[in-house]
């Protein structure tokens, strides 16, 4: 194994003890794009403590991979804090994968105010990206002109995708919410702020479909049935029972049901930590008002939705619908979830509803969980048949109160780099050498995120009994 680790990461800075044995795959320091003190000093601390060296050597190389490798750190023309963050190896900016790849560092922006700087620039571009269309998923580092640009869709060069999904005004707001929770930092909530939330809330309510379809239409070019909208590009036909359409889910494929639920509970809570901003750091309490009274409306349609009987496992989380009482039972891995809903806030883990779908999602009886001689997780259309994705098993992970459980699913994160040192988008169920995405900062940042939780939680005896 050091000689694979070796040839595949060069010569390196080496790293604590307890990783003696490998060598750090990290860029070298002159060619890192942002350094933190304080994260480098949260590597050394915890990279201390754990006695397991492949677990030690994959936390030092994936926690700072965001900062290390993705993140662009300037100034707007105004002289604002700007940073774009690429998603890895494609050179755009998701907000989905932006807010989540960064989220980790909000703990110790307090301890280091070039992190804050940095933090903050990527809350004020991001309100920036919604201003420039509501409407797009990613985003380039300026009018280029790269990406699908041939998309039957109301593209502009500054557009990178133009797929409508909820979790894309969703994670923005989490990331600015936790920020300023965390720091007492309200500056975020200027001018920019306010336009981005109220586009959010006129694209949340046009996707009610109260009023006919809305403005947004997209179609593609492509071989690939989930990579674009039938019906001229409109989807499926809803009825407007109060939830929010999305075109797409946070995996960048076509819905098949329009009313993708776990994005719809994650509106909810968005729209409540919105509410809370603009009443106390704005004084417009009628923008929170309006944000809290179509968190109540989507609630109440979830509650009534939401929920369907399943044949083995009773009342559970459908992962859409249409409103017309059809229902589509899968779950895919990519967050928001139906696996995921308690790790962002949206249900809590004692819901006897949730913990039901838990159980469906993770077993065969979901159309995409697969299990093989690599590991077992859930996957989706994305990648395909037996295609595993690690985020999976880091949702469970994360919500889960089982030791033992916790225990496997760390392993078999550490049994499936495939000797890179890195966490990947997805790996083949039987063979952990076909991956796909060597790079993809959002998989590692949340693998160091999870390390993290487990200390907090006091699960410092746990990580240090692993057999990998």
């Amino acid at each position: 194994m050091k000689k694979l680790i070796l040839l595949l990461c060069g010569a390196a800075l080496t790293l604590s003890a307890a990783a003696q044995n490998y060598v750090s795959c990290r860029p070298a320091p002159a060619d890192r794009l942002f350094t933190s003190e304080a994260v480098e000093a949260t590597i050394a601390e915890v990279t201390a403590q754990l006695q397991n060296p492949k677990l030690a050597w994959m936390f030092a190389n994936c926690f700072p991979n965001t900062l290390d490798t993705t993140v662009h750190f300037g100034k707007d023309k105004d002289g604002n804090p700007r940073t774009f963050v690429y998603t890895g190896d494609i050179h755009a900016m998701w907000l989905r994968d932006s807010g989540a790849q960064v989220w980790p560092y909000v703990r110790l922006a307090g301890k280091d105010p070039a992190l804050k700087e940095m933090l903050k620039g990527v809350i004020l571009c991001q309100f920036s990206l919604i201003g420039i269309d509501p409407y797009a998923n990613a985003f380039n580092d300026g009018p280029t002109g790269t990406g699908w640009q041939s998309d039957r869709t109301q593209m502009n060069p500054n557009l990178h995708e133009r797929k409508w999904e909820i979790d894309s005004h969703c994670y923005p707001i989490r990331l600015a919410y936790h920020y300023w929770k965390t720091t007492g930092d309200s500056s975020i909530f200027g001018d920019i702020w306010l336009r981005s939330i109220t586009r959010t809330l006129l694209t949340f309510r046009e996707q009610q479909r109260k009023q006919g379809h809305g403005p947004y239409y997209f179609q593609r070019e492509t071989t690939a049935q989930l990579d674009t909208k039938s019906n001229h590009g409109l989807g499926n036909p809803v009825r407007p029972v109060g939830l929010i359409a999305s075109a797409f889910r946070p995996s960048d494929d076509a819905t098949t049901f329009e009313f993708l639920i776990p994005s719809n509970f994650f509106a909810v809570t968005s729209l409540r930590k919105a509410a809370e901003i603009l009443e106390t750091v704005n004084g417009r309490r009628d923008l929170a008002r309006d944000c809290r009274d179509l968190a109540t409306e989507v609630e109440k349609a979830l509650k009534k939705h939401a929920v369907v009987r399943h044949p083995k496992y009773g009342k559970i989380y459908a992962f859409e619908v249409d409103g017309f009482g059809n229902a589509l039972m899968m779950d895919d891995a990519n967050v928001p979830s139906l696996l995921a809903m308690p790790y962002l806030g949206d249900v809590k883990e004692t819901d006897r509803i949730w913990r039901r779908t838990r159980k469906f999602v993770w077993s065969p009886d979901n159309p995409y969980f697969f299990r093989g001689k690599a590991g077992e997780g859930i996957g989706g259309p994305h990648i395909g048949y037996d295609m595993i994705w690690p985020m999976s098993i880091m949702m469970r992970a994360f919500t889960s109160t089982d030791d033992a459980e916790i225990k496997a699913c760390l392993e078999m994160l550490l049994r499936t780099d495939a000797g890179t040192g890195f966490i990947h988008e997805s790996f083949h169920k039987d063979d952990a050498s076909n991956f796909t995405r060597e790079w993809f900062a959002w998989q590692n940042t949340l693998f160091g995120e999870l390390i993290l939780k487990l200390l907090d939680d006091g699960k410092l005896d746990l990580l240090n009994s692993l057999s990998v």
